[in-house]
């Protein structure tokens, strides 16, 4: 056995490490003196000490850390939960990446343009399948558009209203630095109005957006907000996959059971369509999912969710990159 100080000396942890992960149940001392309070680690306890000095250094979340120490003789357990961390340390550091790509974007935005080419067909038919999502909210303009994002990563159309989320991905090539720019929902529905033939290409020069579509050329200012940081939403499928055919979705919802529910201490209500998908009740806005089976056309879906509070996920196995997400209408 030894001491609190002895083991912070051994596991490079500090005393008031071993503390904290005490409290939380992470590490928990073999023995603590009923007098004293002086905790009192045993031999085997310098390794697992080591561990969590290890997996917190490299910022892995305690819940993780807690569950690799309960299985640590459990190679394929430990394993999973190594591999996950990993995956999130390295869309970080995509993320990262991006984010400063963007940031040197604005830095030579006033000279500097980025050029998207791609086709008419593609660029209508990907602002059509998000335009829905388009937030009205005035108090919140970073919404109230579709975002082009263009990086080296691809070139995704984006919008949302926080009840949802839609993700497209254009087949374009860009042509200077990457770039996050607003459309604003006026220039959008001028495009959704234009016959979809030819190339296109979008050109975003500090504020200023000309988009040559169809024969004609449209311009307009991007809206002036930043536009939130959509995936991490995106990124993960959920525990949940259903496997569906759109048109029989289609009538199995038609014949789903409503529920009426409070939204809020004001004592306002709505109407909740209730899903039952595989052994999880969800409950979600008809008319969102409809527009978003719309966006999606005819075919098969599959439709993702970690439970009946997280965000339900429509996918096409075709286009691994787009979803539409919504968020449930708590039940209960």
């Amino acid at each position: 056995m030894r001491g609190i100080g002895r083991l912070a000396r051994e596991s490079g942890l500090t005393v008031s490490a071993l503390r904290f992960y005490d409290g939380a149940g992470v590490l928990v001392p073999a023995h603590v003196d009923p007098h004293s309070s002086y905790r009192w680690y045993s031999d085997d306890q310098v390794l697992v000490a080591r561990l969590v000095a290890r997996l917190r250094r490299v910022g892995m979340p305690l819940a993780d850390i807690r569950r690799v120490i309960e299985h640590r003789d459990d190679p394929a357990v430990v394993d999973a939960v190594l591999e996950a961390h990993l995956r999130r340390l390295e869309d970080g550091l995509a993320d990262a990446r991006r984010e400063l790509l963007h940031a040197r974007s604005l830095l030579a935005q006033e000279s500097a343009m980025t050029v998207v080419r791609t086709t008419s067909t593609a660029l209508i038919d990907g602002l059509r399948a998000v335009r829905s999502a388009v937030g009205t909210d005035p108090e919140l303009p970073m919404l109230s558009g579709v975002l082009l994002d263009a990086g080296e990563d691809g070139v995704r159309v984006v919008a949302s209203d926080r009840y949802r989320l839609a993700v497209r991905t254009l087949t374009a090539e860009l042509d200077g630095p990457a770039v996050s720019a607003i459309l604003p929902v006026a220039l959008v529905d001028d495009l959704l109005a234009l016959t979809a033939s030819g190339p296109a290409t979008v050109r975003v020069e500090g504020p200023d957006l000309t988009v040559e579509a169809g024969g004609r050329v449209l311009g307009g200012r991007r809206v002036d907000a930043d536009f939130p940081d959509y995936r991490p939403l995106v990124r993960e499928s959920g525990s949940h996959q259903v496997d569906v055919d759109v048109a029989r979705f289609r009538q199995e919802l038609d014949a789903a059971p409503t529920r009426t529910v409070p939204t809020g201490p004001d004592g306002a209500e709505e109407t909740a369509t209730v899903l039952t998908l595989g052994d999880v009740e969800l409950g979600v806005n008809r008319e969102f999912l409809l527009q978003a089976l719309d966006a999606e056309g005819a075919g098969q879906l599959v439709l993702d969710l970690d439970g009946p509070l997280a965000p339900l996920a429509l996918r096409d196995p075709a286009r691994p990159g787009d979803v539409t997400l919504l968020m449930p209408i708590r039940l209960t």
